[in-house]
């Protein structure tokens, strides 16, 4: 009874809760602008640190719950799958492609979600949902088009590579679920600083002393930390917590279709008709995506195996953070 009195009295501001959880990807649409135009070239172990461990330390500082028992271990296994392995990969493959096309190969995240969710899970995805996602990722994969004839190998294989980790990092957070009384802030907050720890060392011997930054530099490093990292991520756990999973999935496409528009109006990157064609696909499925289904009202969970299961219940929610 409780949850359903909840249920009704969010209904009235359903709209504007989808429109604060989509400035998250929306957000992490813009860090392949910042990072080619703000921040000091070939740097991706620091710039994944400056974006990991001032967010955790700050979110830590927030939530003021540390891990207990086994959750330092699991942290720590999280952390180097969605921060630790993922930022670096990220920004290796922000710094070597176009933002759209980085964008649009990390976008295939959804995609590994589902074959090791169903591997490890369990889970089998609907048919709808699949073929909206399909949609989504066609649309998305259009908008890069223009670029198939200079690809960067090392670029796209690191964009990849980070879609994989962040996927087997989310299916691993779902297994795992969350402790109890921990919310979505502190297990953020534990997993960007178990990150961050791991980069920081990688990025001392491979890359050396940090690089001088200047105005420009310093700038970018704090919206990546503060804006893109640690609002954009508290806005989205709490999308998650408050709308169905397959609303906030489909929300992700925002992300690439960010930076597409983000590189045409700010970088000169020119769009062809075939680009905005998938850029409407892409746009038409998050729409269905948010339209298509309504959130379930759910008895209030009474023990942390039931809070495990509440994670558990979709695993695709995750896959497009960026």
């Amino acid at each position: 009874m409780t949850a359903y009195r909840a249920h009704r009295a969010g209904g009235a501001s359903r709209p504007a809760l989808i429109l604060l959880t989509a400035l998250a990807p929306i957000s992490w649409g813009t860090t392949y602008a910042v990072t080619t135009e703000f921040l000091p070239a070939d740097r991706p172990l620091f710039t994944g640190l400056m974006r990991a461990l001032p967010a955790g330390l700050l979110l830590l500082a927030v939530a003021r719950v540390l891990p207990r028992g086994a959750w330092w271990w699991k942290s720590a296994v999280l952390g180097a799958l969605n921060i630790g392995a993922f930022f670096p990969l990220l920004f290796l493959s922000a710094y070597r492609l176009p933002g759209g096309m980085a964008a649009v190969v990390g976008s295939v995240g959804p995609l590994f979600v589902v074959g090791l969710s169903a591997l490890l899970l369990g889970q089998r995805p609907t048919v709808r949902n699949m073929l909206t996602g399909v949609v989504a990722a066609f649309g998305v994969s259009l908008v890069v088009l223009k670029a198939a004839g200079a690809l960067d190998v090392v670029g796209v294989l690191a964009a990849l590579a980070s879609a994989a980790s962040m996927s087997a990092g989310t299916v691993m957070t779902k297994r795992w679920g969350r402790p109890d009384g921990v919310g979505p802030l502190a297990l953020t907050g534990w997993q960007l600083t178990a990150g961050g720890l791991l980069i920081a060392p990688l990025a001392l011997l491979i890359e050396g002393a940090p690089p001088a930054l200047d105005g420009r530099a310093t700038v970018g490093y704090l919206y990546l930390a503060l804006a893109n990292t640690a609002v954009a991520y508290w806005l989205w756990f709490r999308g998650i917590g408050r709308l169905s999973a397959t609303q906030v999935t489909f929300l992700g496409p925002l992300s690439p279709l960010t930076a597409a528009v983000v590189g045409w109006a700010a970088l000169g990157q020119a769009l062809t008709p075939v680009q905005l064609a998938g850029m409407v696909l892409a746009f038409g499925a998050t729409v269905v995506g948010q339209i298509g289904s309504r959130p379930k009202v759910q008895r209030p969970f009474s023990s942390a195996e039931d809070k495990g299961r509440k994670d558990s219940m979709d695993v695709t929610g995750l896959a497009l953070r960026r």
